[in-house]
């Protein structure tokens, strides 16, 4: 399985310092979110082209880490539909270039399953998930035109908020160019702290065969919240979804978060002393 993380975990920086602080890390890909990771190039709706991505792409490959996933974080559900199409359009077009960067996944969160609260205390879930399947449906039509994949994250708190929710999306957009990026502690609800190998057990049985993308961090109890912090530093049962991932994905790549610099290279160690 090859590990990777965030590509400005490093820093916002120009492209060529960029790539050479990953340099020799023992990354094996980047996460790379085009805005937050390169500072001295134009990467805002419009700007990009075949010759560009390729550019950014053959970069990371002269510092030795692949691209494995575009990070294109938008709220496919905003209440401004101005705002809502700006975003769409930019995730359709980082699906277009995703190839010419070396990648073939694009991934998104879903925004708060409360955004729509206040308009309508009552609906507000079903008109996030009706927004949600809109443009989600717009997005894998052109997912498959380019023959790319999207992964999709749920999130405890998100329109995506359970894996019941996460089986639902893929039975209702039947788009095998759809997928899942397993982040198991951001989907971990707090009621199953205690109960960590059901919840994973449920959720590879759910979605485990449409896993394009794991990300990993831990988790530590707060107060009643749960709280995420790095690989190592919490409660979150890392050897056991390791374990259950390979078998479920065996060479998946395994994005790890809440790092820093500084950071980095103590939760590579932990988390490859634990990998099968």
């Amino acid at each position: 399985m090859g590990i990777g993380t965030l590509a400005h975990t490093v820093g916002h920086l120009p492209l060529s310092q960029l790539t050479e602080k990953l340099r020799g890390r023992g990354i094996d890909f980047v996460q790379l979110a085009l805005s937050k990771a390169i500072s001295d190039i134009d990467t805002s709706l419009g700007k990009l082209s075949p010759g560009l991505a390729c550019h950014i792409g053959e970069q990371f490959q002269r510092a030795g880490v692949r691209i494995g996933v575009l990070g294109c974080y938008i709220n496919p559900i905003h209440p401004d539909p101005q705002q809502r199409r700006h975003e769409i359009n930019r995730f359709k077009e980082h699906l277009r270039y995703a190839r010419d960067l070396g990648t073939s996944i694009v991934a998104t969160e879903t925004a708060d399953l409360t955004t729509y609260l206040t308009q309508d205390p009552e609906r507000y879930e079903a008109i996030g998930w009706e927004l949600l399947k809109q443009t989600v449906e717009e997005l894998a039509e052109e997912a498959e035109r380019w023959g790319v994949h999207i992964g999709l994250e749920p999130v405890f708190t998100h329109t995506l908020s359970s894996t019941e929710k996460m089986v639902r999306i893929l039975k209702e957009v039947p788009s095998s160019n759809l997928g899942v990026v397993f982040d198991p502690v951001n989907l971990l609800p707090p009621t199953a702290i205690d109960a960590q190998e059901k919840f994973l057990d449920d959720a590879f049985a759910a979605f485990g065969d449409r896993i394009v993308l794991a990300h990993l961090k831990d988790v530590v109890v707060q107060d009643g919240n749960l709280k995420s912090v790095r690989s190592g530093e919490g409660i979150f049962q890392t050897k056991s979804f390791l374990e259950k991932l390979h078998r479920v994905k065996p060479g998946v790549d395994i994005s790890l978060e809440q790092l820093t610099d500084e950071t980095m290279n103590d939760a590579f160690h932990y988390v490859r002393s634990l990998m099968p």
